[in-house]
């Protein structure tokens, strides 16, 4: 008579591996990863490239390039209705 072994219930049928071996995870994590280091990495482009703030309290225009930018303020900020006779 031959011997013959059967399988116990306390044996995995197939062994799982690590989390970190699993290509999903790293997908789950890589997106929201991708974008975190984006953000910080904008963010420290606009800390270091502010644009300056102009001073229009003069009520004059210190720079000739400054100019259709203070005209095209003042034409917004016109009346568009017709003037009554």
């Amino acid at each position: 008579m031959s011997q013959q072994t059967v399988p116990s219930m306390s044996e995995p049928a197939v062994s799982q591996p690590p989390w970190w071996k699993l290509p999903i995870v790293w997908m789950v994590i890589g997106g929201p990863l991708a974008v975190v280091v984006a953000s910080l990495f904008t963010v420290g482009i606009a800390v270091r490239n502010v644009d300056p703030v102009l001073d229009t309290s003069k009520g004059q225009v210190s720079s000739p390039n400054e100019l259709p930018a203070v005209k095209a303020r003042n034409h917004a900020a016109e009346s568009t209705e017709p003037a009554e006779r």
